[in-house]
């Protein structure tokens, strides 16, 4: 009953206890009591129960009774890091056992040399164990001994054959009561799933498995670890170390496994490392290393040396010491058959490369590049960028072009597969280092045109295609409204100075649950040609189409902005300033921006423009004097798209667009208007100026669709910008930098976010936003965007006019009275917004106001 509903098992042992049972009943439940605390409560307590349990089975001189209890000591000792003393535990009771209770007892040893990571002796104690379970006809226990084969071959790199125990183990688990094995049945698919590299699907299995542990009320720490794996796969690894630190305060607190705390460690270890934190990645993995070598897990001790090797590379230190480490670990991970061996090697090649010691380095990287040609797909990868890096090593270009390209078109498979455009965003920082060596290969030998093939091939990839939804999900559309519910409710309270704590938690829970579903969305959108959304990028097309227009797209090497000016028939490149720096003076600029949006701040515009000019120089550098009288596409790289392009001097009274890509551009050129579309006007509450914007703009477009009060609600909302040629919202804009698929727009029932945009089969082929930060976007991944904007470019807008910084409201009228003003006589967005700008008074005001808004795309 212990597995199969543990707090019934552990109150009726318990009872036992209470009624002066016979020695052989007294041992039954004390080892039901020992196990509930092994698993799920104090491993001390554990170790006292099932001592007595064993003395208990001697005093009643049964020897299978004996057996059985020494297999379930066995398992406690290894997971309290008493090594020895389990194993001699496990000697003892296959000796005093016989037929079908050895048998259990060899699975018990089986399972802790896979906790051990002594792979291959499990393997041989399961294969001693299955056929006699069989023959017992003991349903539970074999399809326990499946799973765990199961796992074991996970553990060795074998998928296929896990996949075929797990599913034989399934089909055994459905004739049992057994709850919770079938929970942990479920967990183990999940990481089959993610093993194979269907990240969705082992998200979606894995959450299905903690919602059966929360049933039996049971603590997760395995699920914990595995989760914590595929959320740092998923691009989440901020995620998965605040997950497994949680995980850790959870099991000090009750005393529990040291085994698990060892493993959550190394989980948080890796998790830092990929975070982009080596001190906290270091200070885990050596905590962890210690509790491994004291545990005599030999197999994890040396999983956890490889991530402090490489957390402390990634703090600037190369020496012959971290190479020999290196490879020695390499070696070591190689003769268990762990799948990070060839993330070893790559390490050692990589170390040895900064060191100039190229004999080596070519060594170790061809050993790293064997992993390419099969395995799930971040282990291609590893191979590819190993392959890259060695023929860098050798001088081939082309080589390192090829192994890149290769590289990528890996990846990119693997993205088809992520339905949500979240993780697709996030899932490209695995390919960010070759993207990095492609551009590098370019730069120094390929020209600037090919430069600038090599940045479109990276750049926001996970905008060319639209998000996979689902048919229809029932449960999806109740969390939004229930969270819509919320939220409207917290913000009414917060208005009214009411304590909203117990709101604020509902609305995280359901945004947990929403972030959860829309993240198992498997991907179903095939790519085309090179991943552009059907066609290979074509810099002569791109030239054609841009005619009288200049484009600039700003690529990032080595920290430094290279400026590529295209237009003319030709792609020309000049040298920009430091990314870090252009970065803190746009933070400077969104300061005095915010500063200007209200009145009485005049005196910060001369610095705020001044600001604008540093900027120029360190984005565009001398191409600032080439840019030519006609219309200009921006294409920055993501960590720049809060920049206020019409703050820059030479920018200033130009037409001006701003794209993620030069290759979306192209698409949203192409993008034809809906025949009829309809033109919609949303007023949401709240305004300073009650959108008054909206009654004077509505008598341009003849009968637009006009929603205001209780017609401005999201289901109506969505209903109307479904397809609509033109749409207008005035509404309070909020950016969630913490989470900005949660980014929203304030209608008359609640938020309207980013899910409920990517709903929609058509967003409006043209949207103006008149709120503030409205624009802003989260650069996540290698150079991809989160947030409202980029939710409606793929889904079919082909022009947004939005704020990215804070704006006054009702300076905002005049502003957008004179933008439709140009829009309604045919004008692109990017043109009216020019014209707009220059209609408004000359005061500081009005002039951050006009700076603050950006046209995108090419409508």
């Amino acid at each position: 009953m212990v597995f199969a509903a543990p707090g019934d098992a552990l109150s009726r042992a318990e009872g036992v206890l209470d009624t002066d049972p016979t020695p052989l009943h007294a041992s039954v439940a004390h080892q039901v009591i020992g196990i509930w605390q092994r698993d799920w409560g104090d491993m001390r307590l554990a170790l006292d129960h099932l001592r007595r349990a064993r003395d208990l089975a001697a005093r009643a001189e049964s020897a299978e009774r004996e057996a059985d209890v020494l297999g379930t000591l066995g398992v406690a000792l290894v997971h309290a890091g008493r090594t020895r003393q389990g194993l001699a535990a496990f000697e003892r009771g296959v000796e005093r056992g016989t037929g079908h209770t050895r048998a259990r007892v060899l699975y018990r040893r089986a399972y802790s040399l896979w906790v051990l990571g002594h792979h291959r002796e499990a393997l041989e104690d399961l294969r001693r164990t299955i056929p006699v379970l069989r023959q017992a006809d003991d349903v539970i226990w074999t399809a326990r001994a499946l799973t765990l084969r199961a796992t074991v071959h996970l553990a060795l790199g074998a998928v296929d054959r896990a996949e075929a125990d797990f599913t034989a183990a399934e089909t055994l688990w459905d004739t049992t009561g057994q709850e919770h094995d079938k929970a942990d049945a479920v967990e183990s698919r999940g990481l089959a799933a993610f093993r194979s590299g269907d990240v969705p699907a082992a998200l979606r299995l894995l959450d299905e498995a903690e919602e059966r542990y929360a049933k039996l009320g049971t603590p997760t720490f395995m699920l914990d670890i595995r989760r914590c794996e595929v959320l740092m796969a998923a691009g989440l690894a901020p995620e998965a170390l605040a997950e497994a630190d949680a995980a850790i305060a959870v099991l000090d607190g009750i005393g529990g496994q040291s085994t698990r705390k060892a493993e959550l460690l190394l989980a948080a270890a890796r998790a830092a490392r990929l975070a982009g934190d080596p001190g906290t990645a270091i200070a885990r993995a050596a905590v962890a290393e210690r509790l491994f070598a004291g545990q005599r897990r030999t197999w994890w001790e040396t999983h956890a040396r490889l991530v402090l090797i490489e957390a402390r590379v990634a703090t600037g230190r190369a020496s012959g010491r971290l190479v020999a480490d290196a490879a020695g670990l390499a070696e070591r991970l190689a003769a268990f058959q762990a799948p990070a061996a060839p993330e070893a090697w790559l390490l050692a090649g990589r170390i040895a490369l900064e060191l100039d010691w190229s004999t080596d380095a070519e060594r170790y990287l061809r050993r790293a590049a064997h992993s390419r040609r099969s395995g799930p797909p971040l282990a291609r990868m590893t191979g590819w960028a190993a392959q890259a890096l060695w023929a860098r090593a050798t001088g081939s270009r082309r080589g390192v072009l090829e192994a890149c390209r290769r590289g990528l078109d890996v990846l990119d498979d693997h993205r088809t597969t992520l339905g949500a455009s979240e993780l697709r965003a996030r899932a490209t920082a695995q390919g960010a280092e070759l993207a990095a060596l492609a551009q590098q290969a370019s730069l120094e030998g390929g020209g600037p045109r090919q430069l600038l093939v090599w940045s479109e091939r990276w750049r926001a990839t996970a905008l060319s295609t639209p998000p996979t939804r689902p048919p229809a999900d029932p449960a999806l559309l109740s969390g939004l409204t229930a969270f819509r519910v919320i939220a409207a409710r917290a913000e009414a309270a917060r208005m009214e100075g009411r304590p909203v704590p117990t709101l604020e938690r509902e609305q995280r829970r359901l945004e947990r649950e929403i972030r959860s579903r829309t993240l198992h969305i498997r991907g179903v959108t095939p790519w085309g040609g090179d991943r552009f959304g059907g066609d290979r990028f074509d810099a002569a097309l791109l030239l054609e189409r841009l005619g009288d227009a200049r484009l600039v797209e700003l690529a990032v090497l080595d920290g430094r902005v290279q400026v590529l000016l295209c237009g003319g028939g030709r792609v020309r490149r000049f040298a920009g300033g430091l990314l870090a720096e252009a970065e803190r003076e746009a933070e400077h600029v969104q300061a005095g921006l915010r500063r200007l949006a209200h009145p009485g701040a005049a005196g910060r515009l001369p610095v705020v423009e001044e600001a604008g000019r540093r900027l120029e120089e360190l984005l565009l550098g001398d191409a600032a004097g080439q840019l030519g009288p006609g219309p200009l596409v921006v294409v920055p790289p993501a960590r720049l798209h809060r920049v206020p392009w019409a703050l820059l001097p030479s920018l200033r009274d130009r037409v001006v667009s701003v794209s993620p890509s030069a290759s979306g551009w192209l698409r949203a050129r192409q993008t034809e208007p809906p025949p009829g579309g309809r033109h919609v006007l949303v007023r949401g509450p709240g305004l300073a100026s009650c959108g008054a914007e909206v009654p004077e703009v509505a008598g341009r477009y003849g009968r637009p669709v006009v929603l205001e009060a209780d017609d401005a609600r999201v289901p109506r909302v969505l209903q109307e910008l479904d397809g609509a040629a033109l749409a207008h919202i005035a509404a309070h804009g909020t950016f969630r930098a913490d989470s900005p698929m949660f980014s929203s727009l304030r209608m008359a029932d609640g938020p309207l976010i980013v899910h409920d945009f990517e709903r929609l089969a058509r967003s409006p082929y043209r949207i103006i936003l008149s709120s503030c930060d409205t624009a802003r976007l989260a650069s996540v991944g290698a150079d991809e965007l989160l947030g409202l904007v980029a939710a409606l470019l793929p889904l079919g807008t082909a022009g947004v006019v939005a704020s990215s910084a804070p704006v006054n409201d009702e300076a905002v009228v005049p502003l957008m009275l004179a933008l439709h003003k140009g829009v309604s006589a045919g004008l692109p967005l990017a043109e009216a917004l020019r014209d707009a700008r220059a209609a408004l008074p000359d005061d500081a005001l009005h002039r951050a106001t006009g700076w603050a808004f950006t046209a995108f795309g090419a409508a």
